[in-house]
């Protein structure tokens, strides 16, 4: 008896333990970030990967932030990309501060939010 409820314990545990990877698991992958000076701003491509399963749960957007996480452009994404995967958007005439050098993309998910990874991205004049 005191065997079958430390095993059930022990079984409830680690489901506890594994919840947050469950859930980190839906976020939207950055699997590429390329950037363009286009005329006076600056063209992002990102490219992404999320297991879209309809409008209940899929990447709906992407964000360029500096170094202390202030947004600096925003791309929405208008609908899920069930059949298309991995994809990639788009964000034009991004208009940055002078002499900034470094950006970081971030990516949300409809239905757990804002992810916890941003990937650096160095900018070339």
């Amino acid at each position: 008896m005191l065997r079958s409820r430390l095993i059930r314990l022990s079984t409830l545990a680690f489901a506890v333990l594994l919840m947050p990877l469950a859930v980190r698991a839906d976020m939207p992958e950055i699997l590429s970030v390329e950037t363009s000076r286009v005329g006076m701003g600056w063209r992002i491509d990102v490219t992404l990967q999320h297991p879209d399963t309809g409008w209940d749960h899929y990447a709906d957007g992407w964000e360029v932030v500096d170094e202390a996480g202030n947004r600096l452009g925003f791309r929405e994404l208008m609908h899920p990309h069930v059949n298309e995967q991995p994809f990639t958007r788009s964000l034009i005439n991004l208009m940055l501060p002078d002499g900034m050098r470094r950006v970081y993309i971030r990516a949300r998910c409809s239905k757990t939010g804002w992810g916890d990874e941003r990937i650096a991205v160095d900018l070339q004049p």
